[in-house]
């Protein structure tokens, strides 16, 4: 048991105890009252009567102590509803409101606010920034709603209806937020929201709510995808990966005029016939914490099946995690061993892992069993600088942000540097999306050794 677990229970214990011995002090009174004057008159009931009276009283002094530490209705720092209690509020709303929607509202730089100004600060930009959102709704005619701090700077706001009629109330809020600040300290708010059309389990309509925030953070129009229910996308990912599924296309990477290897896209098939997108089943295949089968079915198929040339490089996107993952790790040693195919691996990653001798001891092994590693996103998420810089490697990938017409003249200075960086450590650079002769000739200018996209060699 920890310690806040065993302080909990001391503290509970001792709250009862103080609750209960004004009651049983006044029980001891009256059974020895009674025994005095009617010590001759009394019968045997009476004693276990007393007795029975001092049981029900602990037990239900003890129920009460207990039942109120476990139903906690408000969060002690936003004064909104507790996680559970929300959750708890919600579905049953869910269960009787066959129209409702749900709304997450963020505060984007919380941790920012915490580090900068003390974590008071951002406790009190918690409670201000719950308050001004119930204001706001109030004064859209919006009262008496569910609200709770759900995790960090989140918020989670259930409202009847769907959300066709909210839509234009959180573009409005979060375009007032913009003037919002609590004293001296800028608050950045973003939201988004979903609705039962979607589905009507809170969890999935949790899910789907944070991925319409990571779209609306990035003013990104996805492509229009087929409506599938989160159930029947989970089933559809699953029954494609038992039965492995996949759908595999390459494109052809050059060194100047000569090809030097080929990236696999891959996509998973439904049983009939429809193709999902990586970015629409990792997130679920991680959530399910099938990563490690989904990677280990991937290279086993790739080499067994859809690589035909032994002497032609095939890329491949891998998860860091399921590399580390000693299962992952020992089969695919073993695979590119006994089949002498040549393979890459791109890695990619928003956290640093920082157990960076283990990951070296793990990338070295790879190398020497004749697997060439690659670090993706290059110029765009620290954890990529870092690995170049901490890392044996072979290849670094620059992020798709630089292969823009403007934007590679614009970072010039900045990809040459990371060009120089790399050339020193004897690592190659990459870049993808290549897609004009302009673009072209600037990535040629600045040495870039493997050049990559749909204007080079079309997909195959």
């Amino acid at each position: 048991m920890l310690l806040p677990q065993t302080k909990e229970r001391e503290y509970r214990f001792k709250l009862a105890l103080r609750m209960g011995l004004p009651i049983f002090a006044l029980i001891i009174a009256l059974v020895s009252h009674t025994l005095i004057e009617n010590y001759t008159t009394l019968k045997p009931s009476f004693y276990i009567e007393s007795a029975l009276l001092l049981l029900v009283s602990v037990y239900f002094i003890f129920y009460l102590i207990y039942s109120g530490f476990n139903v906690k209705i408000t969060d002690d720092v936003s004064k909104t509803f507790t996680r559970q209690y929300l959750f708890n509020y919600l579905k049953k709303e869910l269960k009787n409101n066959k129209e409702y929607t749900l709304i997450l509202i963020s505060i984007d730089n919380l941790n920012d606010i915490n580090k900068l100004y003390g974590i008071k600060n951002g406790d009190k930009v918690l409670q201000n920034v719950a308050e001004w959102i119930a204001s706001y709704l109030k004064s859209q005619n919006i009262v008496n709603f569910p609200m709770g701090h759900i995790k960090g700077g989140d918020f989670l706001i259930g409202l009847k209806g769907l959300k066709s009629e909210y839509n234009t109330t959180l573009e409005l809020m979060c375009l007032k937020s913009s003037e919002f600040k609590v004293g001296d300290i800028e608050v950045k708010i973003s939201g988004g929201l979903t609705d039962t059309l979607y589905s009507n389990e809170l969890n999935y309509m949790i899910e789907q709510i944070f991925e319409t925030q990571e779209k609306n953070r990035s003013f990104k129009n996805r492509e229009t995808e087929d409506s599938i229910s989160p159930n029947e996308l989970e089933s559809l990912i699953i029954k494609a990966i038992e039965t492995r599924s996949i759908a595999v296309m390459t494109q052809d990477i050059f060194e100047g005029e000569k090809l030097a290897f080929k990236e696999c896209y891959i996509k998973l098939k439904t049983q009939d016939g429809k193709i999902l997108f990586p970015k629409r089943y990792l997130k679920v295949i991680n959530k399910l914490g099938l990563g490690v089968e989904y990677d280990l079915m991937i290279l086993e198929e790739l080499v067994s099946k859809y690589i035909k040339d032994e002497n032609v490089i095939h890329a491949i996107n891998v998860s860091p995690t399921s590399l580390r993952n000693e299962r992952y790790f020992s089969r695919a040693k073993e695979l590119l061993k006994e089949s002498d195919k040549k393979i890459m691996f791109i890695l990619s990653e928003q956290e640093y892992y920082s157990h960076t001798n283990r990951y070296k001891t793990i990338l070295n092994s790879l190398k020497k069993s004749g697997i060439l590693i690659a670090i993706d996103r290059l110029g765009a998420i620290h954890t990529s600088f870092l690995y170049l810089r901490e890392l044996d490697i072979d290849i670094v990938r620059f992020d798709t942000y630089y292969s823009h017409e403007d934007k590679i003249s614009q970072n010039r200075s900045i990809i040459e540097g990371f060009v120089t960086m790399a050339k020193e450590k004897g690592i190659k650079s990459w870049i993808k999306n290549i897609e004009s002769n302009d673009v072209l000739s600037v990535a040629k200018e600045m040495n870039i050794d493997y050049i990559q996209g749909k204007f080079l060699s079309d997909l195959k």
